[in-house]
């Protein structure tokens, strides 16, 4: 297995409305210091990457208006090394861009798919997991995804159900998938959970280009269709006209509903690898440090708290806060917006940037 075929794609072209209103369009999450460690979350999973992958094969798939956004981030990346989508198309479209501008370079490629804002705590286990999947996507023509064991009922995740006794003999911890569930509802997330025999799907895949291009062909064969009109376009001056019409064209689905739901080829490999989307304030209160009443605070010496418990605040550095009688609520201050939000009632934050965008237009969004 050489390295030089071993390739990573970052896709960092989401908005995190979730995490609004921290996260904006102007500046998403993906380019914000959550956690406190100094780096934005693309910083620190391109680092992680650079570990194990070579960084001239490390690529970042973002929207058009956040190319600089990138640079200013990781001021070593090669130009060509950053591809930009002219239009947001979901997931499915921008594993197809990069799968199809990577095997322009080379055929030969494994390719690991990460989104740019997860939390790995547990780096050399990570790494140790991305080697044995690269291993086995070199040996079997196979779909891979990394299974997270489950700690709550959650809606935000895919559910990845495994035949247990169906083992690869070379990779005995490599488990074959039997269903593959997107995002269910609270009464399924509960039953999955109770259950014990879910996973979450990290969103963490890894695959050849072959083998992408192959079910791409079978299930999504518009999109294959699409981006193999003009294959030598790749990397000369003629890409970003053809990648213009071609996502003019592409309908906006995920890799998760488009291929992984409906492929037999896939398999998981469990991950106990201290993981988080981040996708949420309720997933940044799970795995952030707290203080004695559970509370989590971005910057506890401005934050005066009197007979609160179980709540997330994140406050604007030029503020002090004086909060008193909450319990479980999320309070984010920011220059221009403040959210105050029962932890119970986040899944609705998107309504409400919805609303605001409807009354206020997009200066808050």
């Amino acid at each position: 297995m050489t390295k030089n075929n071993h390739y990573c794609v970052i896709m960092a072209g989401g908005i995190g409305s979730r995490f609004w209103p921290l996260s904006r369009s102007r500046i998403p999450k993906q380019f914000i210091d959550i956690v406190g460690t100094g780096q934005s979350l693309l910083q620190m999973t391109y680092h992680r990457f650079k570990k194990i992958i070579p960084e001239e094969n490390i690529y970042i798939v973002t929207n058009h208006d956040y190319r600089e956004l990138v640079k200013q981030h990781l001021p070593s990346i090669r130009h060509e090394n950053i591809l930009t989508e002219p239009f947001r198309k979901n997931t499915a479209p921008c594993i197809a861009y990069a799968s199809h501008y990577i095997a322009s370079k080379n055929p030969n490629a494994l390719m690991v798919v990460a989104p740019s804002d997860h939390l790995i705590l547990k780096q050399e286990e990570f790494l140790q997991i991305i080697a044995k999947g690269l291993q086995f996507i070199e040996q079997e023509k196979a779909l891979l995804t990394l299974g997270i064991k489950p700690t709550r009922p959650e809606t935000g995740y895919g559910y990845i159900q495994v035949k247990k006794d169906h083992k690869s003999t070379q990779h005995p911890e490599v488990l074959k998938v039997k269903t593959f569930t997107e995002k269910p509802n609270i009464e399924m997330a509960r039953i999955f959970y109770e259950s014990g025999d879910f996973f979450w799907n990290s969103g963490i895949f890894l695959w050849s280009v072959d083998t992408i291009h192959k079910v791409f062909e079978t299930f999504l064969p518009d999109i294959h269709s699409l981006f193999e009109k003009d294959k030598t376009c790749y990397g000369t001056p003629r890409e970003n006209a053809f990648i213009q019409q071609v996502y003019a064209h592409c309908p906006n689905i995920s890799i998760d509903y488009g291929i992984m739901e409906k492929a037999q080829n896939v398999y998981m490999l469990p991950a106990d690898i201290g993981w988080s989307d981040l996708g949420t304030w309720g997933s940044m209160h799970e795995n952030s440090v707290k203080d004695r009443n559970q509370n989590v605070i971005n910057r506890p010496e401005d934050v005066f708290m009197y007979n609160t418990d179980r709540c997330l605040v994140n406050i604007h550095p030029d503020k002090i806060a004086v909060l008193e009688g909450l319990q479980n609520y999320i309070v984010v201050d920011t220059e221009d917006v403040l959210l105050i939000c029962h932890r119970d009632n986040e899944q609705l934050i998107k309504n409400y940037v919805n609303d605001v965008k409807m009354k206020k237009g997009e200066k808050y969004i």
